[in-house]
């Protein structure tokens, strides 16, 4: 069984939705999950996990989200090295050039990133079934 951890921000809804889309996809492949906002998740934490889902909006100038997002992953990032990961988040405008910055950014700290996914606005109907997914890809990574 894969144990998973599921850390997001949300500002609008739109990343927490796919978060719990996320995780949906992860038990139904069979893992566990634990789901929680950015500011509940901290270095100490890292070893209780398989593998890991981080969820974040696009912000600003394609960034992502400065006040607890942000300084939360730049602290664990360098001890997730040849962890597996996916990235995934919501944007609004552009045409979410954020996440290839973060996912370039993960493969550069070395950073096993086994999937992304970006969802203009809310996911709805139309992409819910690409959140599932993803958390089935995260999950059935960490098996392996």
């Amino acid at each position: 069984m894969s144990n998973v951890a599921v850390v997001y921000w949300s500002g609008t809804g739109n990343t927490a939705a796919m978060a719990r889309k996320v995780t949906k996809g992860i038990t139904r492949a069979g893992g566990t999950a634990d789901t929680m906002m950015a500011r509940d998740f901290s270095p100490t934490k890292i070893d209780t996990y398989d593998a890991f889902a981080f969820g974040c909006p696009a912000m600003g100038k394609e960034q992502l989200e400065q006040k607890q997002f942000e300084p939360m992953y730049a602290e664990v990032e360098p001890l997730l090295t040849g962890k597996k990961v996916v990235l995934f988040g919501s944007y609004s405008w552009n045409h979410g050039e954020w996440m290839n910055i973060w996912k370039k950014r993960a493969e550069d700290a070395g950073l096993n990133v086994v999937g992304t996914l970006i969802v203009k606005d809310h996911p709805g109907i139309m992409h819910s079934g690409d959140c599932v997914r993803l958390g089935e890809l995260i999950a059935k990574a960490a098996k392996a």
